[in-house]
């Protein structure tokens, strides 16, 4: 037998609902997706998607840590600014801003800041190829 864990898997379906909007779907969640060519403001597009995943990843992230760091938070609140490249298409760039409700020290909340880039899935998996940077502070 081996001692390596399990390795986490992901499971998402996704459809089309008409010209204008698809969902995806998880678990029990569904999510309504902007698939419109022309737009759709009520719904989130696929870049907007991806910088609501980094910051979900970096909320958790500061969930996963905050018992262990035994760091005292009263709330956060993620700010994610991204720019598109139009050839080839991609993420050039990403800054964001995590705002912490805290009374922590300066040193405390840079700890908080590291272990999320350290930590992170989505922050992982965008960093090496993204310009991604940002900062955490005190709210």
């Amino acid at each position: 037998m081996s001692n390596t864990p399990a390795k986490m898997q992901f499971h998402v379906e996704s459809r089309r609902v008409d010209a204008h909007s698809s969902e995806s779907y998880c678990k029990e969640a569904r999510i309504t997706l902007d698939t419109d060519l022309k737009g759709n403001p009520l719904a989130f597009n696929p870049a907007e998607l991806l910088l609501a995943a980094l910051s979900a990843c970096m909320i958790k992230g500061i969930e996963r840590v905050v018992p262990i760091l035994k760091f005292e938070l009263r709330g956060v609140q993620v700010i994610i600014d991204g720019v598109r490249q139009d050839v080839p298409p991609r993420m050039e760039s990403i800054r964001y801003q995590i705002l912490v409700d805290t009374d922590e020290t300066d040193r405390r909340i840079e700890l908080l800041h590291e272990n999320v880039q350290k930590y992170g899935t989505v922050f992982n998996t965008l960093a090496p190829g993204t310009d991604l940077s940002g900062v955490m502070r005190r709210l």
